[in-house]
């Protein structure tokens, strides 16, 4: 019935409720998306215009660097469901406006949003924009209820970073898979920073702070709750130790390869790569198809409030904040590297 489908996103928790649901619609049209991330106007603040002035590099970089992570996520949710994207930024203060107009411009036959949101420190008011889109559109709206009569939030939100957690990893080896098919077809070699910090990402970030608070926090939980998650248990566990020994091919391969970029040393880094990412695909969909279900049906409201504190960087002295924002620019950075000429700047 739909062909093409504008589905805005910002940065919040809500926002990855909405693009799972948005993606599985689509699949069930075989219709296309185009994810749309409107960011505020940095240079018309005062701080903003100041940093244009002194440090273009600066703001360069803090105006587009969590637009790319914003859209980087979504475009893991559709590449993982086999849905085609686009994806766009656009620079306003009227969101609605731009959502509007892209819709137009673009020829979407639909727009799918949220019921309502909230505004993060760098959020664009989702839900507050609806009500104006819905006012002006000629082009049917699909109100998706991602956060309204939800029975426990605090699930909601942890499910949310868990998976939104699971994205970013996608996201970052896409990437790394990405330069290293152009690399095979004869194009410019890996970059260096790209390949030495998604290695730094996969083994500082995957392998020693996102499967550790799994392992604290959902598995010895729920191994507690009930008996018949320990085999399942068991399996995820055997998987998060198998994660050394990837980390530490991959390492090795990469190495190998910035010390000499030569054919051999990249077939290696991309069997490696390849071996990696087949374990991250199967655990993080067992994970999500198995362990958060099993999860939502023995944890109340404590529990879950844990998990959102430890993952928020706040419930745990081994877990700090810094560390963790330290690891989203990280990201940021890396999925910057990928050619971004579908994400398209207005």
């Amino acid at each position: 019935m739909y062909q093409h489908i504008l589905v805005p996103v910002d940065d919040s928790e809500l926002a990855v409720s909405l693009v799972a649901q948005a993606v599985a619609f689509a699949r069930t049209q075989s219709a296309r998306i185009t994810f749309l991330h409107v960011r505020a106007d940095l240079a018309a603040t005062s701080d903003g215009a100041v940093m244009l002035a002194l440090a273009p590099a600066a703001f360069d970089a803090q105006a587009t660097g969590n637009a790319l992570g914003v859209l980087a996520r979504a475009e893991a949710e559709a590449r993982l469901a086999g849905v085609m994207f686009d994806a766009c930024v656009r620079t306003s203060d009227r969101p609605y406006e731009a959502i509007l107009d892209v819709a137009e411009t673009g020829g979407c036959d639909l727009i799918f949003m949220a019921s309502h949101g909230r505004r993060g420190v760098r959020g664009l008011l989702l839900g507050s924009q609806t009500s104006k889109v819905l006012a002006h559109t000629r082009l049917p709206v699909l109100v998706a209820t991602v956060e309204a009569n939800v029975e426990c939030p605090q699930m909601q939100a942890a499910v949310a970073i868990i998976k939104g957690e699971h994205r970013s990893i996608a996201a970052v080896m896409h990437g790394l898979k990405h330069a290293i098919g152009l690399a095979q077809q004869g194009g410019k070699l890996v970059e260096p920073a790209l390949l030495r910090g998604a290695v730094r990402y996969f083994r500082d970030f995957t392998a020693a702070l996102h499967h550790p608070k799994e392992d604290l926090y959902l598995f010895e939980r729920l191994r507690e709750r009930t008996p018949t998650s320990h085999g399942m248990l068991a399996a995820l566990e055997q998987q998060h130790h198998e994660e050394g020994r990837h980390v530490e091919a991959l390492m090795l391969a990469a190495d190998a390869y910035l010390a000499d970029p030569d054919a051999a040393s990249l077939s290696a880094l991309a069997q490696a790569t390849d071996a990696y990412a087949e374990h991250l695909w199967d655990h993080m969909s067992r994970e999500e198809k198995l362990l958060l279900p099993a999860c939502q049906a023995h944890f109340d409201r404590d529990d879950w409030r844990a998990i959102v504190q430890a993952f928020e960087a706040n419930g745990d002295p081994r877990f700090d904040r810094e560390r963790v924002q330290g690891f989203e620019r990280l990201f940021v950075s890396l999925v910057a590297f990928e050619s971004p000429g579908h994400r398209r700047t207005f």
